[in-house]
């Protein structure tokens, strides 16, 4: 069965313009995204063609400067986009927060000569990224990272495995944190590899329980060579500058879990108003009401958290615990919204002819990615109470 048509939430925007591009991405949503989305997430698709619509349509650079192609959008505004697009189908939304984080790095921390050079093609060029960061034997533990890359004249030279990567084998460019020096965080260095570099390849993609339309790849690097050009920052500032794009990434995640959780909802209310049992709607029943309601506060509330992390950011002030506390509220909430979602259908719900179990299957791994809920917890700790003593 097909994706019911999303009930249109009522944001709160701040600008005319900002109220224009909601009306088209949901325009390109609904058109364009939605009424493939359960066909491709089972066949395993990766929509590529969407993506380079987004690009066409100026819709995946919005937080970067216009000077270099971006749309200079708030984050407020640009997180509601994503919501928009995750809610029509997570692989966009989740695909487009990826291409986000992985410009991050040259957005904010590249050279001028190095942004006029990349950043057209990468915002609104077509062209698509990858964030490598963590590896098989390193995870949450990022910092004990084993890619290295040697100097040699004026290039670089990486070797080494990059794990769960979204969009391994299918990326334009990828921002590779690698090892330049002493063990531990300070001797991680960032750099921008193009997707065809000699040495570059893709391993299998991952045979996941959702997001099957968005290849998860371990990406091998086998003395990949890329001149000191394509160095960003200092020696030895990537890791600071992963964890900079983490923090944004983290109310990228947060954005896309609202989005799946709102689609959840829908299904669920409109499936309530339809299904009769015993003589009337299943949602006349108080029991089922009330889980209605809850599931509904719980998104709103979510919506509220990662928007009020997104105006910190906005004015320049501190976000990241906001940003810890969004990512770790509104995935819990995408989980536990799913989950009520496919109980409201039934024996419904537990089957493909409705979206509500692939809702609930992708819901999962957004506990889990660009920082599981436990690192979550952590990071929201230190804030509160200092680091841990060792």
């Amino acid at each position: 069965m097909p994706d019911r048509a999303p009930q249109q939430v009522d944001r709160q925007l701040p600008t005319d313009e900002a109220r224009d591009l909601i009306s088209l991405v949901r325009d390109i949503a609904q058109r364009e995204i939605a009424p493939s989305a359960a066909e491709g997430e089972d066949a395993g698709r990766f929509p590529r063609e969407v993506f380079t619509l987004l690009s066409e349509s100026g819709l995946l650079g919005l937080p970067y400067d216009a000077e270099f192609g971006g749309g200079e959008q708030p984050y407020e505004v640009y997180l509601q986009v994503l919501e928009e697009l995750a809610a029509a189908r997570l692989t966009v939304g989740l695909g487009a927060s990826v291409h986000t984080l992985a410009s991050y790095a040259l957005a904010t921390y590249g050279t001028k000569e190095q942004q006029t050079e990349h950043l057209p093609a990468m915002l609104g060029g077509g062209l698509l990224g990858a964030y490598c960061l963590s590896e098989p034997a390193s995870g949450s533990d990022a910092a004990s990272l084993r890619t290295r890359a040697v100097r040699d004249g004026d290039d670089w030279v990486i070797t080494g495995t990059k794990a769960w990567i979204t969009h391994g084998g299918v990326a334009d460019f990828y921002t590779v944190m690698a090892r330049t020096g002493e063990e531990g965080p300070r001797g991680i260095t960032a750099f921008l590899v193009p997707g065809d570099a000699e040495g570059l390849s893709a391993a299998v993609p991952e045979k996941k329980m959702g997001l099957k339309g968005s290849p998860t790849a371990q990406v091998h690097l086998d003395g990949v060579r890329v001149p000191d050009a394509r160095r960003i920052g200092e020696e030895g500032q990537g890791f600071a500058i992963a964890l900079s794009a983490l923090e944004s990434g983290r109310l990228g995640i947060a954005a896309c879990a609202i989005g799946v959780a709102q689609a959840a909802l829908d299904e669920a209310v409109s499936y309530a108003a339809e299904r009769r049992q015993f003589g009337k709607p299943i949602a006349d029943f108080q029991g089922l009401r009330f889980m209605l309601a809850d599931m509904a506060t719980q998104i709103e509330a979510g919506r509220a958290l990662y928007l009020t992390a997104a105006r910190l950011r906005d004015a320049g002030r501190p976000f990241a615990k906001q940003a810890a506390m969004a990512k770790l509220h509104c995935t819990d909430t995408a989980m536990r919204v799913t989950t009520d979602a496919v109980q409201i259908l039934g024996g419904y719900g537990y089957t493909a002819d409705f979206p509500a179990e692939r809702y609930m299957r992708e819901a999962k791994v957004l506990q889990i990615v660009e920082g599981t809920n436990q690192i979550q917890r952590m990071v929201i700790a230190r804030h509160l109470a200092g680091p841990e003593e060792r």
